[in-house]
């Protein structure tokens, strides 16, 4: 039994920070309540909800040589196309990964 639950708040399904946020967000203006009390009763953390996510500059391209390394080689696997894009990011770039993939 989850922490939030015992105290009677209703836990959210699994979703992505950005989804939560969008949640609570959503509650503040229908219901007009504070970010205190929709996080409180959407058992979210506040600090989930205030942290203001950073991108990366270079994101855009690491996705598209991704996609293009998956074109190319379609039957690799997840493995071996991050396996790829590291040893030409690691050296092109200096950008060692997040450790997302591979």
């Amino acid at each position: 039994m989850s922490k939030n639950h015992r105290n009677g708040a209703t836990p959210i399904p699994l979703l992505s920070p950005a989804r939560r946020r969008a949640c609570v967000e959503h509650v503040q203006t229908v219901l007009t309540v504070s970010e205190r009390r929709a996080c409180r009763a959407l058992g979210q953390h506040r600090t989930t909800q205030r942290k203001v996510p950073r991108g990366r500059d270079d994101e855009a391209a690491l996705l598209a040589d991704l996609v293009e390394l998956a074109r190319r080689y379609g039957r690799y696997g997840y493995r071996k196309i991050a396996a790829r894009r590291r040893a030409v990011w690691s050296t092109t770039s200096g950008w060692s990964g997040c450790g997302c993939i591979g």
